[in-house]
């Protein structure tokens, strides 16, 4: 089968890899060095229109799409209008990530449990809610900001420097959520509309410092599986996932590609934090290394409406994900600092978020440059052969944390497995 992966970050190098291992032909736009090791980078323009006709051109059996602004660009809806199987949401159907607003509309509209929320177009509107609110407040640009746009305000005046912050760009909407407590986890639904397939749980770490401390980032790392219960399990399924993709198909935009869960175990039970649309980065580089059968056939079978879920299959053992951020990140992260990647193992993978060549040397070109995962039998193993693996690494300056797996009392075992 010949697969074109579009997207030039960690998740799609993760994609590409698991492509490749089941002996598919991969292209990939616009790719990234590490990409380009395993994949055919193909030069294109990146609007939608441009995408689709290059997938005509190349004969591609599938279209992978993994960053969700081209999922809201229309990318799925360009490349059915040309006869190419794609694997992702349409755009109306994408709105479930890029419109937070029309989510948690569409939540209440269905009964999903979620945190309460109001949602609101006009600041001052939104400063008159937040100052009379318990704190923490969640706050949140209903638009995308590439997992960003959230903010655990602990005072009154943070709250309110968010949401001045989201109203600066035109047209803007924030949601302000109260602050739920628990484990949050993340399910990943591989479905086509109808039947879906489930990933292993997994579990990111979004803030940038040790602690859950400190500035939201897009994901500094990922536990995989995360010790879920059956009953939480078949409560997701029953209360969440089943109910989103029903309510999908009720309001005429069924949900295809991959539905990602972003939930809370509160002691109420779960609830969703937020949907998206697409694989989670860095969670795709968690699962899909655990991924056993084929991920460019499931991707075909749910764009053409007939995914078998009995087909999709993981591996026993744990996955960990430590990413390793460019210094100034979230903020103005420094680029073109040199890097040198050490020879890897059995289990052991380096997918390359944010980097570029300059005159023959890789170098950091963007915040989350690199996603060091390990698997291995246990969780606490895995956890050891990613660390042991990210000081290998030559990157000076580089963030790391340095606590994955602490909410579930995870130790990194240093002894290589």
């Amino acid at each position: 089968m010949r697969v074109l992966v579009v997207g030039g970050g960690g998740r799609e190098h993760a994609l590409v890899d698991a492509c490749g291992r089941a002996g598919h032909e991969v292209l990939c736009t616009p790719g990234n060095p590490g990409i380009a090791q395993q994949a055919r980078v193909v030069a294109s323009a990146q609007d939608a229109a441009s995408l689709a006709d290059l997938a005509v051109r190349e004969g591609v059996d599938v279209v992978i799409v993994g960053p969700e602004a081209y999922l809201a660009a229309g990318l799925v809806d360009a490349c059915r209008e040309r006869g190419v199987p794609a694997f992702g949401p349409t755009r109306a159907a994408a709105r479930l990530e890029g419109d937070k607003a029309w989510s948690k509309a569409f939540m209440q509209r269905h009964g999903i449990p979620t945190a309460a929320h109001r949602s609101f177009a006009d600041l001052g509107e939104a400063l008159t809610y937040a100052r009379v609110q318990p704190l923490p407040l969640v706050v949140k640009d209903a638009g995308l900001r590439a997992g960003k746009g959230v903010t655990i305000a602990r005072t009154h005046a943070e709250a309110e420097a968010a949401l001045r912050d989201i109203f600066a760009q035109e047209g803007a909407q924030a949601v302000l959520e109260e602050f739920m407590t628990g484990q949050e986890v993340t399910i990943l639904a591989l479905t086509d509309g109808e039947r879906y397939a489930l990933t292993p749980p997994s579990q990111d770490h979004k803030t940038i410092f040790e602690g859950d401390t400190g500035p939201m980032t897009g994901g500094m790392g990922v536990i995989c599986p995360f010790p879920l219960t059956a009953t939480d399990l078949e409560r997701i399924r029953a209360e969440i996932i089943e109910p989103a993709l029903a309510g999908m198909r009720a309001e005429g935009h069924p949900f295809t590609g991959v539905l990602y869960a972003g939930l809370m175990l509160t002691p109420a039970g779960p609830r969703v934090v937020e949907f998206n649309a697409r694989f989670g980065d860095p969670e795709a580089e968690a699962v899909l290394p655990l991924l056993s059968s084929d991920l460019a056939q499931h991707a075909l079978d749910a764009a053409l409406g007939h995914l078998d879920p009995a087909t999709v299959h993981f591996r026993d053992g744990a996955s960990a994900v430590v990413v390793l951020a460019a210094p100034g990140y979230p903020g103005e992260a420094q680029k073109g600092i040199p890097l040198r990647l050490p020879p890897l193992g059995s289990g052991e993978v380096i997918y390359h978020a944010g980097t570029a060549e300059q005159e023959g040397q890789l170098v950091a070109s963007g915040g989350r440059v690199l996603a060091v995962t390990a698997t291995a039998p246990t969780l606490n193993a895995a956890l050891g052969r990613a660390y042991a693996l990210a000081d290998r690494v030559d990157f000076p300056g580089a963030q790391l944390r340095r606590d994955l797996g602490a909410r579930i009392g995870a130790r990194p075992d240093p002894r290589q497995v």
